[in-house]
């Protein structure tokens, strides 16, 4: 291939852009050669290092190419990475043409541009589970790809609430750590923590909560200093439950307090009073929802309550195979739509008292999380290396438009075993709220 002048490489690539894209590029793209097309005022520069981040696109002709690239250092973003997705969400065609589909101008660039002749290599952050979808030994393998990346990462990323799920901010001055302790104690009290006349109804001391996916134990230790309940944190992943010991310990609270590594469905210690799940039903999956459910209904007592928080999605959504949240973000993750997860529920015997949204809250969350990477960006890769760092920046980042957009949401789902007894709630929202 001969060498190229500085303006060679934008000339050249047009009609293979034109076949990816629904007209003129509506960012600046800067090429690997110098040259640059698109407007000069746009939100933001996609900056294109080396012809692997077109190859990539050629023979990945979907989000997993592009994702690739990014992870790989073969693209740059500059500028808000939210607006910058979302502006080329708009622009990019969905049926792109794989190579061998290539004709006419687009092909003839590709050759001439040396596209054609190889793939670049996958980035080794990218993960393929295997064995059987949801069983426990699976289960575990892909919450350690995601949560066992080191604790000092998730500082950096989270903030001192080191809580990883969407916060509740009820004005427009509260920081992310208020808005994690709000969203905490606004569960609490749908739980009926805060209530004389469901902690008399429970039989031991103190009412029993069950927190199913406890994270670093944050819930856990909101429920337990904030409302005098003994707490049961179970999780999969070694280094969450290591981490959330190491808290419990420090304020001395293994009293009240056990932090386990054990699986949701080998959880037999019940009966609790109350369970939170929260971002954990994610994690399950359409076919053993209803397993779910009826697993934690046997461990909570008849007036006993549930309180699920999770990522939903009109009509569900799995995560495909070849998509970038499957292979570096969340394998085998599953997004449940509300009936479902309603239906499920009421399937083990809950009745369902109250759904609230949120997805504007997780939003916001996102952009803190993405400004706590951006400004801590040397320590997180000095933490987990680049090419991971890369890989939450980019999700993060294009989950704020998912939520903006309405694609994504976040339901709190509160159901209670009334066990076709009076359920014990308040008369209104104002009893727990």
């Amino acid at each position: 291939m001969t060498t190229r002048t500085a303006e060679n490489v934008a000339n050249t690539v047009q009609p293979l852009l034109s076949e990816m894209l629904t007209g003129p590029p509506p960012l600046r793209i800067d090429f690997w050669d110098g040259s640059a097309i698109g407007p000069e005022d746009s939100i933001g520069t996609i900056r294109l290092n080396s012809p692997d981040a077109l190859r990539r696109a050629i023979w990945s002709p979907n989000h997993l190419g592009f994702a690739r690239a990014f992870v790989a250092g073969d693209i740059d973003a500059i500028g808000p990475l939210d607006e910058i997705l979302r502006s080329m969400q708009q622009a990019v065609k969905q049926d792109k043409p794989a190579p061998q589909r290539l004709v006419g101008p687009a092909y003839r660039a590709a050759r001439e541009l040396d596209l054609l002749g190889r793939q670049p290599d996958t980035p080794p952050e990218e993960i393929v589970p295997r064995g059987v979808r949801h069983s426990i030994g699976r289960d575990k393998q892909v919450v350690g790809h995601h949560y066992d990346v080191g604790n000092r990462f998730y500082e950096l990323v989270l903030g001192p609430s080191m809580t990883y799920s969407c916060a509740r901010f009820v004005d427009d001055e509260a920081t992310l750590e208020q808005a994690q302790a709000s969203k905490h104690d606004h569960i609490a009290r749908k739980l009926g923590l805060a209530e004389a006349s469901f902690r008399s109804a429970c039989p031991g001391p103190r009412p029993r909560l069950l927190d199913v996916g406890c994270g670093w134990g944050s819930m856990a230790i909101h429920a337990a200093t904030t409302y005098d309940v003994d707490v049961v944190g179970v999780t999969i992943s070694d280094e969450q439950a290591d981490y959330a010991r190491r808290r419990v310990a420090d304020l001395e609270l293994e009293d009240r307090i056990e932090i386990r590594i054990q699986d949701y469905r080998l959880v037999a210690d019940g009966p609790f009073d109350a369970i939170s799940s929260i971002g954990m039903a994610e994690h399950v999956g359409r076919k053993r929802m209803v397993e779910y459910f009826r697993s934690v209904h046997r461990q909570v007592r008849p007036g006993g309550r549930i309180l699920n928080h999770a990522i939903a999605s009109m009509g569900g959504a799995r995560l495909g195979r070849r998509s970038f949240m499957a292979r570096y973000v969340f394998p085998d993750g599953e997004l449940l739509d509300l009936a479902t997860t309603i239906a499920s529920m009421e399937s083990a015997g809950f009745e369902i008292r109250d759904v609230e949204n949120l997805r504007e809250h997780y939003a916001r969350t996102l952009r803190c999380w993405v400004a706590n990477l951006e400004e801590n960006w040397d320590a997180a890769v000095g933490e987990v290396g680049e090419r991971r760092a890369r890989v939450w920046r980019l999700y993060m980042s294009g989950c704020i438009n998912g939520f903006n957009d309405g694609g994504f949401e976040l339901q709190q789902t509160l159901g209670v075993k009334s066990d076709g007894q009076p359920s014990g709630f308040p008369p209104t929202r104002a009893g727990w709220t």
